[in-house]
């Protein structure tokens, strides 16, 4: 039987049950969230009592540079079938090498965690060019994005920084998650909790997106068009969210 051992989805609860298992000197099978989990008959399904010592917890995080936590959160963010896993023996293995741990590519657990973590901070930052806010007659600015990590954490950061005098909502479609920018503070919602709120374009938002399409178009030089070092650029997957590129992903879509 594998041992699969179980946490609710948080990355606090994600920590306190791999320093469980460290502690403990438990090796999993696999880790998943409750959500995750599909029981089959191979597995020994587990939901262990996650170590309650505030003291030894901090002993092990502690031993973890912001660099390496750095790593692991990006991982976290991933959409990776395996991150909790990698995450455990990056963890277990940080704890012995410190931040020499980066450089050895010789484990496994290493490359997979560079890997998934350098596709995470690309994808963000990709997404904080290409996402494209309107503005709601409730005097909310909304925009929607399709990634395939769970970064909507780190695009309400960056355009909380950029944008501190507006309230805005991020959707992530993928996710049906939303992150609420109020005064100061973030708010991560479900569809339930946005259903009070109205998503309704303003008129003036109508006005400025026509502009917006026509300036766009206005500016492309038809005879120096090339496609593919636009969808290198820009790929495609993105254009369904992007404001400028939506008649042509729907366009492409029937050719």
């Amino acid at each position: 039987m594998r041992n699969v051992y179980l946490y609710d989805g948080s990355f606090s609860s994600l920590l306190y049950l791999v320093v469980t298992l460290l502690h403990s000197s438990l090796t999993p099978a696999d880790i998943k969230s409750y959500e995750e989990y599909q029981a089959n008959l191979l597995d020994n399904a587990i939901s262990i009592k996650l170590i309650e010592d505030e003291i030894i917890y901090k002993s092990y995080l502690n031993k973890l540079s912001s660099k390496v936590m750095h790593i692991v959160y990006y991982v976290y963010l991933s959409s990776n079938e395996r991150k909790e896993l990698v995450i455990y023996y990056f963890i277990k293995n940080a704890l012995k090498y410190k931040d020499e741990i980066i450089y050895r590519r010789n484990l496994n657990c290493v490359n997979e965690a560079l890997k998934l973590s350098k596709y995470v901070g690309s994808e963000n930052h990709k997404f904080k060019g290409f996402l494209r806010f309107k503005e709601l007659d409730n005097g909310l600015y909304y925009a929607e994005v399709t990634p395939n990590n769970n970064i909507i954490s780190l695009l309400a950061i960056h355009f909380k920084d950029r944008l501190r005098n507006e309230s805005f909502l991020i959707k992530d479609k993928k996710r049906n998650i939303y992150a609420l920018k109020d005064e100061s503070k973030i708010y991560y919602l479900n569809d339930k909790d946005i259903e009070k709120l109205n998503i309704n374009l303003s008129d003036n938002e109508k006005d400025i997106e026509e502009l917006w399409k026509t300036f766009f178009k206005t500016i492309a030089i038809k005879e120096r068009k090339n496609k593919k070092a636009q969808m290198n650029f820009m790929p495609k997957r993105y254009w369904k969210d992007m404001i400028e590129m939506e008649e042509e992903y729907e366009n492409s879509d029937k050719r």
